[in-house]
């Protein structure tokens, strides 16, 4: 009998975005940071639109400095309800103390990661969900790693796990659903048109040969 994989749903009002340890000590190091960089940025800003809870890490943050201006912009404008972080932490994976509680007291059913580095702190992350019953989706043009080659690699390895590996755009395209309601799909098409370049190029530097293959 054959046998299929389960059917991963997301949806919004169970939904946080986990952003793990995008840092400033990490530009020049990473492969196509900028890249990672920008996907974040635009998930912090679509999580206003559907008022997902957004978390971040910092991996000790005295010597990988702050979270990214790029990204800490778009954060501190979030209402004060969905800003979680940044959390210092020395663990890997994102999964201490103050995020433990978060996912305790919240109605989180699926966690949307992306950041650095993806075989390290991102597939931690993903195993320590998924061992406590979340669903994941990691986020193939929002994670990367100092050696480009460990990307696909990690993103196997959290598939196999059970893990959804998608895009950003794909995501939030089902995160939206539906164009009937105007009131809600105009400002995310404008967000999304505004974008298009910098989709673009996220994927085309993340994904566009066969060595970074999902």
């Amino acid at each position: 009998m054959a046998s299929y994989a389960r059917v991963i749903k997301i949806v919004p009002e169970r939904t946080a975005f986990f952003v793990c340890d995008i840092q400033d000590r990490m530009r020049g190091a990473v492969s196509n940071y900028d890249s990672v960089i920008k996907t974040a940025a635009r998930m912090v800003r679509v999580a206003e639109l559907f008022k997902v809870p957004v978390v971040i890490t910092e991996q000790v943050p005295k010597v990988f400095q702050g979270t990214v201006p790029e990204v800490m912009d778009r954060f501190s404008t979030l209402p004060e309800s969905q800003r979680f972080g940044p959390y210092p932490k020395t663990k890997f994976g994102m999964i201490i103390p103050e995020v433990e509680t978060i996912l305790s007291q919240k109605d989180i059913q699926s966690v949307v990661l992306f950041g650095v580095e993806s075989h390290i702190c991102i597939v931690q992350t993903a195993m320590a969900l998924l061992a406590g019953g979340k669903d994941v989706h990691a986020l193939a043009d929002g994670v990367s790693s100092i050696n480009a080659e460990e990307v696909p690699i990690a993103l196997a390895r959290m598939r196999q796990a059970g893990a959804s590996v998608t895009t950003s755009e794909s995501l939030v395209y089902e995160m939206m659903g539906d164009a009937g309601d105007s009131s809600k799909f105009k400002p995310f098409a404008a967000v999304m048109k505004e974008e298009k370049s910098n989709i673009s190029e996220s994927l085309k530097s993340l994904l566009g040969n066969a060595g970074t293959s999902v």
